[in-house]
């Protein structure tokens, strides 16, 4: 697994049940995201939040078991 896909996979275990909406986290890792939720080890999902009294609509993305296990799992690095 590449480093950058471990690392997200790292901070959203960490993220807990609620997952993770913060946008800079996202933003800095939306390639490694795409892949991760393509590959079943996250998942994405839209939620409407309020913020600062205006209604957004964000993306709650959360570690599977399928990711936990792979985080658990012997390190393999693989560089692209």
């Amino acid at each position: 697994m590449i480093c950058r896909k471990r690392r997200a996979l790292a901070m959203l275990a960490d993220a807990g049940r609620r997952g993770c909406v913060d946008p800079l986290f996202l933003a800095r890792f939306t390639p490694e995201l795409l892949d991760l939720v393509r590959d079943g080890l996250a998942t994405a999902k839209p939620e409407t939040v309020r913020r600062r009294g205006r209604t957004v609509v964000v993306a709650r993305v959360r570690i599977t078991d399928a990711g936990r296990a792979a985080i658990e799992g012997p390190v393999r690095i693989t560089w692209h």
